[in-house]
């Protein structure tokens, strides 16, 4: 079952008791996500936050010349929303997108909101969560401003070896913000050298 996925993942944080983990079932809605299909297009509220059991999925805003820019992925035991709309209520400028079928498990706002107050643990779990986030964020941040294309596609590679050969050259280009023709031209020098 899709739950027992997300009760694994919150205990090797916090070990669960019977009465977080019924919680949980109660209000982690599972979905099956079929290839391509979307759980948030840009201006549409974020109105759940999605943990991913099983596929992977991207984050991407279009620009005004309609090209994507990939933000973020996620595959089995990762996060996956638009943080800014989904606190605020705002419509999303993001897209949520499966790259590959996909279980994911979602929670509305209003329930993650209970959680955190009738379950304080999930409060501590959360924060760690997002702790990560914003250091994963502050680092590709420092990687764009002072590494070159070539050191952010090793450290790309490096820091995400199971999500690597999951997606395409393509993705990997967007993400790195260059076209999949310099990407090309790196791999192949990198090949070489």
């Amino acid at each position: 079952m899709p739950i027992d996925a997300l009760i694994k993942y919150f205990n090797r944080h916090l070990t669960l008791n019977n009465e977080e983990i019924s919680f949980i079932q109660e209000v982690f809605i599972p979905r099956k996500i079929k290839r391509r299909q979307f759980i948030l297009q840009g201006g549409d509220v974020c109105k759940l936050n999605t943990f991913v059991v099983e596929g992977c999925l991207k984050m991407y805003y279009v620009d005004e010349n309609a090209k994507e820019h990939n933000l973020q992925f996620a595959i089995e035991d990762w996060w996956i929303g638009d943080i800014g709309s989904f606190h605020s209520g705002e419509p999303s400028k993001l897209y949520i997108e499966a790259i590959e079928p996909s279980t994911i498990l979602q929670i509305k706002k209003e329930n993650q909101n209970r959680m955190f107050v009738e379950y304080p643990k999930f409060n501590r779990i959360f924060r760690v969560i997002t702790e990560n986030a914003l250091v994963s964020s502050q680092h590709r941040i420092i990687q764009n401003s002072s590494s070159n294309t070539e050191e952010r596609y090793i450290d790309f590679m490096q820091r995400y070896p199971n999500l690597f050969n999951r997606i395409s050259n393509v993705q990997i280009a967007s993400y790195l913000g260059v076209t999949p023709e310099f990407l090309s031209t790196i791999r192949k020098r990198m090949v070489k050298s």
